[in-house]
């Protein structure tokens, strides 16, 4: 039977990557990955909220949204604070009167050598990396299962989730991707019953700020390159097309998935 003869299929195939009408919230959203997942989501259709600690950071990205055309807004939020993330759920849920779409940007990272890893350390990128993510789909999750319709919840890992570093200290780091990555799956399980898939993107190293330091080292950066089989670094696109899958209609039957974004480095030795 072709679409011509069934009009609803291909209504419904034209909008597998439709988010138009959506609410999507965008924690982190004004990072180097974090603004292009709300760029990405916000040109698909989607009405988009940013947050991060600075709320003039957030309202500025939002503004540049608005300029284009988009409906958009910033709100603070501190990934420290439960009660932070709750109320910037809230206030996003009470601008739109909804909230469709999480897509959690937040991490941080603070390399130390294993003999060296201080509890501050340890205990803050813990709690911003994953005890973050753990509240963040709590309170949207809140949300979405009071007012019925389903959801999606994304959120952001690294290849970290499998893979440890040589010669590096990501003890933290490592450990709150890898704990994150069971997080997706249990919440994933969860939320199931309620019609919300939950699902994990994990790129390697992604053409940011953030990374600048790789370019600062050529030996650093051409061992990396050697590393992945496609032989570059990821640019925010390529985590974007991601995200976008995993918060669209194409993606209603995937829940407690990772996508590993990495040039092939997690299918090699």
């Amino acid at each position: 039977m072709s679409t011509q003869d069934n009009p609803d299929l291909a209504r419904q195939l034209t909008g597998l990557f439709d988010l138009r009408g959506r609410v999507a919230y965008v924690p982190g959203g004004y990072g180097g990955i974090g603004e292009a997942v709300a760029w990405g989501l916000a040109l698909a259709g989607a009405k988009v909220a940013v947050s991060g600690r600075s709320a003039d950071k957030a309202e500025a990205l939002a503004a540049k949204m608005r300029d284009a055309g988009l409906e958009a807004f910033g709100v603070a939020m501190d990934a420290h604070s439960v009660n932070d993330i709750r109320g910037s759920v809230d206030a996003v849920a009470g601008r739109f009167g909804a909230l469709d779409l999480l897509v959690n940007c937040v991490g941080i990272q603070r390399e130390q050598s294993l003999l060296e890893v201080t509890e501050e350390t340890y205990d803050e990128v813990i709690q911003v990396n994953l005890k973050a993510a753990m509240f963040l789909g709590q309170a949207v999750a809140r949300t979405q299962v009071a007012r019925g319709g389903g959801g999606r919840h994304v959120h952001l890992l690294s290849v970290r989730a499998q893979l440890a570093v040589r010669d590096r200290g990501f003890s933290s780091y490592a450990s709150s991707k890898g704990g994150l990555a069971m997080l997706v799956k249990q919440h994933a399980i969860e939320l199931a019953p309620h019609g919300i898939t939950v699902n994990g993107v994990a790129p390697t190293f992604v053409n940011t700020e953030m990374i600048q330091h790789v370019y600062a080292r050529p030996a650093f950066r051409e061992a990396i390159l050697a590393r992945i089989p496609l032989g570059r670094i990821a640019d925010p696109k390529d985590v974007v097309g991601a995200a976008l899958f995993f918060a669209s209609p194409a993606a209603g039957f995937v829940t407690g998935q990772v996508l590993y974004v990495d040039g092939g480095i997690t299918a090699s030795e």
